[in-house]
């Protein structure tokens, strides 16, 4: 399961792992979820479980096929640290990514614990980006874990930000995505949340990317900050 994202900051996703259960309350609204659910009666056959944790080995290997370098988050419809996903298939993962370096692999997870608990048994090679969802003050404890991991590039995915993070600490943190919740009973975010987030980036030399402000139809609130859009990625020469 693979294809061209419509989100922001990759271009493909990649899906060895689907399924998912919720964590804070930043899944309350899970998109991955509602779209399960539409594939659940479409008859997709890779959600004959619904929306339980379901391993892919057959789509381990997907990656070696794509010539042209991308920019792939990998279990946009999971979590790669979820605790029924077996530290062997993990690595599997692992290997096609330092296998394939023309491509730049996202990983974003909720799951900082078992995250830095499992970091020394893994490679963490340059094209691999690690991140964590940071969306209220009572999940901004994720972040030292992820410090925690020698990752070459380690970003803070502030989505749904249903809260100010008034204090953010950014040390060894290189990049922050911040966007508001979107769909059918989204949560609104207040606009200073975000500025104050924008100009703590800016303060501590940290990429930051504004995805959007969200709503349940959020086309119509677009993407930009006191009129301007910010789309900073990480450098990672510069790292």
């Amino acid at each position: 399961m693979a294809g061209n994202s419509s989100i922001e900051w990759t271009e493909v996703t990649w899906n060895p792992i689907t399924g998912c259960n919720k964590v804070s309350q930043g899944c309350k609204n899970c998109y991955a979820e509602r779209m399960a659910k539409r594939l659940v009666a479409m008859g997709n056959p890779r959600y004959k479980n619904g929306f339980n944790v379901t391993l892919h080995p057959d789509l381990l290997k997907l990656p070696y096929k794509w010539k042209k370098p991308r920019k792939v988050f990998v279990n946009s419809m999971s979590d790669l640290f979820h605790e029924d996903v077996p530290l062997d298939f993990i690595t599997e993962i692992f290997k096609t990514i330092v296998e394939t370096p023309q491509h730049t692999y996202q990983i974003l997870t909720k799951r900082s614990k078992r995250l830095k608990e499992l970091a020394k048994y893994l490679p963490w090679p340059p094209n691999l980006w690690i991140g964590t969802s940071v969306e209220n003050e009572e999940t901004a404890f994720r972040i030292n874990d992820l410090r925690n991991v020698p990752a070459h590039i380690r970003f803070l995915s502030c989505e749904p930000l249903i809260g100010p993070l008034n204090s953010l600490n950014l040390r060894d943190i290189h990049w922050v995505i911040v966007g508001g919740e979107s769909g059918p009973g989204s949560r609104p975010m207040e606009s200073e949340w975000v500025r104050i987030i924008r100009d703590q980036c800016k303060e501590q030399k940290v990429a930051f990317f504004f995805k959007q402000w969200g709503g349940v139809q959020k086309h119509r609130f677009g993407r930009e900050l006191d009129n301007e859009t910010y789309d900073e990625f990480p450098n990672p020469s510069h790292i």
